[in-house]
């Protein structure tokens, strides 16, 4: 561990379990490097144990199985540079394990199903982001895990999914009117009737109203731009690749989108895609193909998810980088 970070960066990411948040993070990791981030998952906060979820009939989801006071008070001490001891859930037993010792790092990121939920925490938040995953393509995804791999019937995923509707909608959705971006995980709009939901249409919303984020666009800022980069530069097999930019409302608030439909062929060539990107916040020319390339075993590498993912990620290092620049030139003033 280094020498006590000036400045705690806090990242939220919040989203229902299976958007992609693990892969999100791992992500994450190559940006900012291991040892300068601390990853808090906020299970961690639950209140009720699984025993005592399933007698009272409280949800994992549900606010009241969630003790906010301590992830506020806890949140807000690593920020001001204290350690704490984090409680511990333990998902194999599903109880509370005795808790950690945490020491503040340059980068703390509190991931799960609320982190924009208390708007205590959410002041705390130097930059948010919320994994939205269609319904349409949740309940496919969910059939191929438990039927697939874990033997359920149709009949027990859809019992599965629709239990956990009302909760979700009610605590977990939401948040996403807060975040300072959305990946919006979609139907593809490329195979007219599509059931397999293989190929996604994945969109990435930028608020634009947040302070120091400059929204990543194509060719020209402001513009609204559709563009299908298939030919001699960009092998694309069916059915294709069709990008958009341009200012939208989300929400009723002003916002940037950078969507990606189709999926790519050859991750080597997508430093084409690139090069028409602007506001990347990339170091050097081809960081953001060198970043996805590096896991091309990672879900969602091969289409827009992996792509909108790594370039949020740039744009939480930029902001790392300015706060930090910042607190440093108060530091020595």
């Amino acid at each position: 561990m280094s020498s006590k970070p000036n400045r705690v960066v806090v990242i939220g990411v919040a989203g229902d379990s299976g958007c992609g948040k693990s892969t999100f993070l791992r992500r994450l990791n190559d940006l900012f490097g291991e040892e300068f981030m601390t990853v808090i998952c906020l299970d961690d906060y639950h209140c009720l144990d699984r025993k005592q979820r399933k007698e009272t009939g409280i949800t994992a989801l549900d606010p009241r199985a969630n003790n906010f006071d301590l992830m506020y008070e806890q949140v807000k001490a690593l920020k001001e540079g204290k350690s704490i001891m984090k409680p511990i859930y333990n998902h194999e037993t599903g109880l509370l394990d005795p808790p950690e010792l945490v020491e503040p790092n340059k980068v703390i990121v509190i991931e799960g199903l609320h982190p924009i939920y208390d708007e205590r925490v959410r002041a705390l938040l130097d930059f948010s982001i919320y994994l939205d995953l269609s319904d349409e393509v949740k309940i496919a995804w969910k059939i191929q895990r438990d039927m697939a791999e874990r033997g359920h019937t149709l009949a027990d995923v859809m019992q599965a999914i629709e239990s956990r509707r009302p909760d979700f909608e009610a605590y977990i959705d939401p948040q996403k009117a807060h975040a300072d971006v959305v990946i919006q995980i979609l139907p593809t709009n490329l195979i007219p009737n599509d059931t397999e939901r293989k190929v996604l249409r994945v969109r990435l919303v930028q608020r634009s109203s947040v302070e120091g984020l400059k929204p990543a666009y194509l060719f020209d800022e402001g513009s609204t731009i559709s563009w299908i980069p298939c030919g001699t530069k960009l092998t694309c097999s069916y059915p294709g690749i069709k990008l958009f930019s341009g200012p939208d409302s989300w929400l009723g608030q002003p916002a940037s989108i950078l969507e990606i439909d189709g999926q790519f062929d050859r991750l080597d060539e997508m430093v084409y895609i690139e090069s028409h990107l602007s506001s990347l916040d990339t170091k050097y020319y081809g960081e953001l193909t060198e970043l996805l390339r590096k896991h091309p075993d990672y879900p969602g590498s091969n289409n827009g998810t992996g792509l909108l993912q790594i370039i949020v990620g740039l744009k939480m290092r930029e902001t790392f980088e300015r706060l930090t620049k910042q607190a440093e030139q108060l530091f020595t003033a």
